[in-house]
């Protein structure tokens, strides 16, 4: 076939994405970051938005001053002289006309790498939003998909040495059908690199991961597991240590690089909410001539949680999950949330006489898990399988397990973790059984030490709880708005009475707009939407909450006020306005005071049971 004289590529190749989707990192890429020296890249990064692709169409990364066709190429690429944004940060509020801007845009900046021998280097995101195309010194080195999620890319071979090394990373908010999550969301679409990016260097082999669990209560067992990456040989063996209580055990590595301990330590003090205890566990790598090649650390918390019937142990003790759902999302930060705005939302959690938060309904931030431990809170993770997805489709169900593996295998050590969650109201249709089931099941498989979950929606035709899931779920989430979408409370009591789960039952969401001004503006009362009407919906809720013995905890929806460009009424205003604070987190709502209550004299009662540990 004669070549057409006529074509260019970067005007005319709508195929231009195949040549960036792959490599596609996953789960596998994580490394483990604690105990090791990480050079921050954060900070003022070139950016522009680019609606039509073009930094991959017309392949600005390479910074050639002609194309292929030997053609000038325009200046659109200079990427030193873009405007600059925050990283981490969100662009949507860099500029107004940011602001509802979906799709793609191009972060750069340059940076100094000096070599120190034989190494290996990564960077490490800890969140773009969307997709993330990541190329260095003009090389592609991947793709990753899911935005709520780490991952780590590997620069070695890209690197040179000096201060001129190009970073460009292409950030593709752009939602689809077949994406997780889809089309169709309740909460803002934040863009950009929202989380720390970081330089790690390692050696040529290194711990890749470590994980450490309780695995026997009455014993005080616990078990580790760790995986060292490279040509590993027999002569490499590393030390496993817990220094406050004198621990110092020998690990071995086999030929595929894992290694796995037991060890008995009857001195453990467990993790709880009233004591949130927490450890030193270090691993230390020696090489062949018994030299430390490698050492990771975390902080962890000792802990077991299980299910008994219709009831929730921690320790082997019963427990009612006081809890209130949050979203990652601030109204100075957006998605890009401060230690000190996490640290802010569960002191007000505390206050309100909470021992549990569901994160809603993606992997917050890793900081969130983190300070749970130091603060005694326990924590319900999710990955955003929410409302409708193409549950038909491989290849969405690839980013779902993928998000999956990517949240558990950062947060293994976490012990405020308690429960993963695989969706949110979703359908129960055949497809979305499939899907889900083997999502529970893997997440089963993969970490037996925490409880699998998700949010269900009633049968609201027989007025039950019935879902095809709960046969895969040890806890029943239940999401329900009675006295909102439908002001039947009736219903609601029926629901429940006429139901017989066989395990225990969250409400994992319930609420009402609350809104100040609803109630100041109108005369009528209770006004639709205002914080009495609210405040009337909660009482009617906990006084049916209080009947219903296999209720082992309940989330209210939710802290704060949060941006949703679904929700634009006229006191909505681009917030859902059911929290139990106002978006500033100034002003509490009345209804968080009635939750406050309920919560203490769920306390007190529990403080009156037998909680000795079996």
């Amino acid at each position: 076939m004669e070549e057409i004289k006529n074509f260019v590529d970067n005007i005319h190749n709508e195929a231009y994405k195949n040549a960036y989707s792959a490599p596609l990192i996953g789960a596998e890429s994580l490394i483990m970051q604690g105990g090791r020296e990480e050079e921050s890249l954060d900070g003022l990064w070139n950016f522009s938005v680019d609606l039509y692709d073009n930094c991959l169409r017309a392949k600005w990364f390479l910074e050639e001053g002609t194309n292929a066709e030997g053609c000038a190429v325009p200046l659109d690429y200079a990427f030193d002289d873009w405007e600059t944004v925050p990283v981490p940060g969100v662009f949507n509020l860099a500029k107004p006309e940011y602001f509802y801007y979906e799709g793609p845009a191009v972060y750069s900046r340059r940076f100094s790498y000096g070599s120190r021998g034989n190494e290996r280097v990564f960077i490490r995101f800890g969140a773009v939003a969307g997709e993330a195309r990541v190329f260095l010194n003009g090389c592609f080195l991947g793709v990753h998909r899911g935005g709520s999620t780490p991952f780590c890319v590997e620069a070695t071979e890209s690197l040179k040495e000096g201060a001129d090394n190009r970073l460009i990373v292409v950030a593709d908010g752009t939602r689809h059908q077949a994406d997780v999550p889809s089309l169709n969301t309740d909460w803002f679409p934040y863009g950009g690199i929202y989380r720390s990016v970081t330089l790690v260097r390692l050696p040529e082999v290194f711990i890749q991961d470590m994980k450490v669990r309780l695995s026997g209560r009455r014993e005080r067992e616990i078990t580790v597991e760790a995986v060292a990456a490279g040509s590993i040989s027999p002569d490499y063996n590393a030390f496993f240590e817990i220094p406050e209580i004198g621990v110092c055990e020998i690990m071995d590595f086999g030929p595929d690089g894992t290694g796995r301990l037991k060890l008995k330590v009857p001195e453990l003090e467990l993790w709880s909410p009233e004591n949130p205890r927490l450890y030193n566990a270090r691993l230390t790598l020696y090489d062949g001539e018994n030299r430390a090649s490698d050492r990771i650390s975390d902080r962890v918390g000792f802990r077991t949680i299980e299910t008994a019937g219709r009831s929730i142990r921690l320790n082997g003790r019963p427990l009612f999950l006081r809890g209130v759902c949050l979203h990652e999302d601030s109204r100075d930060h957006g998605k890009a949330v401060t230690k000190e705005e996490i640290r802010e939302a569960f002191r007000l959690a505390r206050e309100m006489n909470c021992n549990f938060v569901r994160l809603a309904h993606y992997p917050h931030t890793d900081w969130a898990a983190r300070l749970a431990d130091e603060e005694g809170l326990l924590l319900w993770e999710e990955i955003p399988v929410y409302w409708w997805i193409d549950f038909g489709n491989p290849d969405t169900f690839g980013q779902a397990k993928s998000q999956l593996s990517e949240m558990m295998k950062r947060d293994a050590n976490r012990a405020s973790v308690i429960i993963w969650s695989v969706g949110n109201e979703n359908p129960d249709t055949d497809e979305r059984y499939r899907f889900m089931a083997d999502l529970a099941e893997y997440a089963r498989r993969s970490d037996p030490s925490r409880l699998i979950s998700a949010a269900c929606l009633v049968d609201t035709v027989n007025l039950r709880i019935a879902d095809r899931l709960e046969a895969h779920l040890d806890v029943i989430g239940l999401n329900e708005y009675y006295g909102w979408y439908d002001p039947d409370y009736t219903k609601l009591s029926t629901i429940l009475e006429q139901s017989a789960p066989e395990k225990p039952v969250i409400i994992s969401e319930f609420g009402a707009d609350g809104s100040f001004e609803a109630e100041e503006r109108e005369v009528k009362s209770p006004v639709r939407g205002s914080v009495k009407e609210q405040e009337e919906i909660y009482e009617n809720q906990i006084a049916v909450f209080r009947r219903i013995p296999y209720i082992q905890g309940t989330t209210p929806w939710i802290l704060f006020d949060f941006r949703t460009p679904k929700r634009l009424g006229k006191y909505q205003k681009g917030y859902n306005i059911k929290g139990l604070i106002t978006e500033d987190r100034s002003r509490k709502k009345p209804a968080f005071y009635l939750m406050q209550n309920y919560y203490e004299e769920v306390l007190k009662h529990e403080c009156g049971y037998d909680q000795t540990s079996e």
